[in-house]
């Protein structure tokens, strides 16, 4: 890649996030992390990344409050968001469902635990 895109992880697990952000620094981006919504929302104001790895729940702001925020926002409605949750798809009791991430205007939705090839495919896919 000529120039390095930056990917914003935002995970409230620590060894997860240092994952993702060792495997995507592997293949040439440049990975910046939040641990929270509120710290992700700050990040994404403060240096709008190319494309973000949002894990769902988390303290603070959850992921789709997060998703929601950005995607009613024209200067950042654009920003790839790919949605990361530890809750089975098939658990339609709960807001935290594969079907909820998708009506958040999400870009792409990976059950956890994704592996790293997923969500590096995905952020691939998703920046070309």
């Amino acid at each position: 890649m000529s120039d390095k895109k930056t990917i914003l992880v935002v995970d409230d697990e620590p060894d997860f996030a240092s994952i993702v952000q060792a495997n995507l620094k592997k293949e040439g981006f440049n990975v910046e992390v939040a641990y929270d919504g509120v710290e992700a929302l700050e990040k994404v104001k403060a240096n709008p990344p190319d494309a973000i790895v949002l894990d769902v729940m988390m303290p603070e702001k959850d992921g789709f409050e997060v998703c929601s925020e950005l995607k009613k926002d024209e200067k950042y409605m654009d920003i790839p968001i790919i949605m990361l949750t530890a809750v089975a798809d098939h658990v339609s009791s709960t807001r935290y469902s594969h079907h909820s991430g998708m009506s958040m205007e999400a870009d792409d939705y990976l059950p956890k635990p994704a592996s790293a090839e997923d969500i590096l495919e995905s952020v691939k896919s998703l920046l070309e």
